[in-house]
């Protein structure tokens, strides 16, 4: 029987592991595979863990990794995927947003020979229209930009071959974007499209700030905020200094206000100057990249690993004990 893992970063869901882990039991329990959970908690400061702990000692399918602190959802991500040991692995939220009803339609697709099946969101309910322009934006500048495509409204819910996962395991760069290196990667990819869920509890962990610094493979390193800095002061000033040449070219052409001169200087200095400070910042990007390389740190560190009580044989998929 085909064995499969289900990959679960978590951060601060007290409220909605015992819900997920229900659905997702009777969804799997209704297919031909055995299955283990593998819940990494990403530093939580709720009673997640405990939640976690309870599960783990109540049902041998479950696995727990507490990490030492919060490292981001990307490397928790990885960290399940380094453990995990099916011949199949899922990675899904915790949040129900990614829907287990789902898991039959994505393993149907995996025994048609597919080693990814990615899922798109076709809309999420109850996102603002910010987050979904946003959103739409980013993806569009990035496969701008990259000569690898990346799936729009993509999504950290998919299925991975074993064999995909053994490569995965290769790529050991520090900046993780998951999708991108899923989409790079290879091998017979297929989509499946649903509709996002609102959260079953809680608030979504992911602000502005946050959703920027996922953009930009996030700020990782303690000296790398003033190369940011001098990337958006290059933007902020290049966008001033254009505004202000236009000034400088209606001072010029429409009063008879100007120094002879001085709008050439004037405009030349300002867009310049911009300019400058953009390479410099976008410079610095790439060499504080190298920076986090060179430097060889863990991605992660799991503080405890929690799994069945061999001496306890109860194994129930209910939140009754």
């Amino acid at each position: 029987m085909k064995f499969i893992s289900i990959v679960v970063p978590v951060f601060n869901e007290q409220d909605n592991l015992d819900v997920f882990y229900q659905e997702v039991c009777r969804h799997m329990e209704k297919l031909s595979y055995r299955f283990e959970l593998v819940f990494v908690d990403d530093g939580s400061s709720d009673a997640t863990p405990l939640i976690l702990d309870r599960l783990a000692a109540k049902d041998h399918r479950v696995r727990a990794f507490i990490l030492a602190r919060n490292f981001g959802h990307q490397v928790a991500l990885t960290c399940g995927l380094d453990h995990a040991g099916g011949d199949a692995v899922i990675t899904m939220d915790g949040d129900m947003q990614h829907p287990p009803e789902l898991l039959p339609a994505i393993l149907e697709k995996w025994e048609e020979g597919y080693e990814v099946v990615k899922t798109v969101r076709l809309r999420t309910e109850g996102i603002s229209i910010f987050k979904k322009f946003t959103s739409n934006m980013f993806y569009k500048l990035i496969n701008a930009m990259s000569n690898v495509h990346i799936t729009e409204g993509g999504s950290d819910f998919r299925l991975l071959d074993k064999k995909v996962v053994l490569s995965f395991r290769r790529f050991k760069e520090k900046a993780r974007f998951i999708r991108g290196m899923v989409d790079s990667i290879g091998y017979r990819q297929t989509t499946l499209e649903f509709t996002a869920l609102r959260r079953y509890a809680g608030q979504s962990k992911y602000s502005v700030a946050k959703m920027l610094h996922f953009a930009l493979d996030g700020i990782t390193a303690y000296s790398r905020m003033p190369l940011r800095f001098a990337f958006y002061s290059g933007i902020v000033f290049s966008l001033i200094s254009f505004g202000l040449t236009l000034h400088v070219l209606f001072i010029k052409f429409f009063t008879n206000e100007a120094v002879p001169g001085w709008a050439t200087i004037s405009a030349s200095i300002l867009f310049l100057g911009g300019l400058q400070l953009l390479g410099v910042g976008i410079v610095g990007e790439y060499v504080g990249r190298i920076f986090d390389e060179v430097k060889q740190r863990p991605l992660y560190l799991v503080r405890d690993e929690l799994k069945h009580d061999l001496d306890n044989k109860e194994n129930i998929c209910s939140t009754g004990f």
